[in-house]
């Protein structure tokens, strides 16, 4: 059972490794194509090396992207040509039951679960900020949109409205303005900032503040101004939920993500869309152990009497379907206000027992 294990699993590594190569630099080829528009931009600053350096960071984001279907088509590949060759049938009078090669193949499924787990969760977050920060750097300020991104927070008997206009290339908020409300919701103040910086102490040190401030007495109400070069204003908002305002919230780690939607849920935000990105995030790397269950059935169909080509591409139409599938339930989830476990893990399942039933159907009637 080793050496049959040995050569299903050298097999199918091999293929995975030369599918996600090809998509990798093809994905590669594009970014740095694309990227190469913005060489010379803000005075020179911008050169070939920092766009070369951007694209090679976005590498881990785009294998987290691909791994599943690269494991659909290199796992459809071996087994199809392991059943037109008689080398699969040669395998199972060997001793390979149905129910082994299934264990045999979930075992590789879940080592390449544990790497996607990996990519997506800890390597391509990190290097989409690097990525980020470093374009920031030769090319400007990071935009987070026309109207900049917007926080909420409560503390104790206040709750404060903030927003971000811009954040600096080391990743700090400018342009900062926070709105101050009373348990009753009436306006109390406003502060406004240039700049921010982060510290580890769940403190802002605004820098160049002008603060305005109502004051309410007998019937009547004063308003104060008071400009200082630096205010501390304590805070929960890190920078990695300042961060989601530039990443999407597929490539923020899960721990990231669920902190964040805490955030949100603790200041009566809406959470539903975070909620199933979350889920997804969850059952991503899943989809790894979906695929290779999805092209065993392969091994137990005759391709003597018919085109190997059109299987194989059959089965990676289907792959496809799966990821189409698992962006429309998202949305469809989001609108409908599923439960966004349910919402996330639906495809998944749905496939799963789709090619549980067919590997049954084959076993059976072989």
């Amino acid at each position: 059972m080793k050496t049959l294990r040995r050569l299903i699993y050298g097999e199918v590594l091999g293929a995975v490794a030369f599918v996600t190569l090809s998509f990798l630099a093809l994905f590669f080829f594009f970014d740095f194509v694309d990227e190469i528009q913005g060489v010379g931009k803000n005075n020179g600053a911008y050169q070939l090396k920092h766009a070369f350096m951007y694209v090679l960071l976005l590498v881990p984001s785009h294998l987290y992207e691909l791994l599943p279907i690269s494991v659909l088509i290199g796992t459809i590949f071996v087994m199809a040509r392991l059943a037109q060759s008689s080398e699969f049938t040669i395998l199972r009078t060997s001793g390979l039951g149905p129910s082994m090669a299934l264990r045999n193949l979930m075992g590789l499924g879940l080592a390449f679960v544990a790497i996607t787990f990996v990519i997506g969760d800890y390597v391509s977050p990190l290097c989409d900020r690097y990525g980020q920060l470093l374009k920031s750097r030769y090319m400007g300020q990071i935009s987070v949109g026309q109207t900049g991104a917007w926080l909420r927070e409560r503390q104790t008997d206040r709750s404060y409205a903030v927003n971000v206009q811009t954040l600096t290339p080391e990743g700090n908020p400018s342009g900062i303005r926070i709105f101050e409300f009373d348990a009753e919701g009436q306006w109390l103040g406003l502060t406004h900032a240039q700049l921010g910086l982060l510290n580890q102490d769940d403190v802002w040190a605004l820098q160049h503040v002008e603060r305005d401030r109502l004051s309410r007495n007998s019937g009547s109400a004063t308003m104060l101004r008071k400009r200082t070069e630096q205010y501390n204003w304590p805070t929960s908002i890190t920078a990695e939920m300042l961060t989601v305002a530039l990443l999407k919230p597929d490539r923020m780690g899960t721990i990231d993500l669920f902190q964040y939607i805490s955030h949100l849920s603790a200041n009566g935000q809406a959470t539903q869309r975070f909620e199933i990105e979350f889920w997804k995030k969850v059952f991503y790397p899943l989809s790894c152990l979906v695929m290779v269950v999805l092209a065993l059935p392969f091994a137990y169909l005759h391709f003597r009497s018919g085109n190997i080509a059109s299987h194989v591409f059959g089965g990676v139409l289907a792959g496809i379907s799966f990821f189409l599938l698992n962006n429309v339930f998202s949305y469809i989830g989001n609108l409908n206000s599923w439960a966004p476990w349910f919402a996330a893990a639906a495809p998944g399942m749905l496939y799963s027992v789709a090619s549980l039933a067919a590997f049954g159907w084959l076993v059976l009637r072989q």
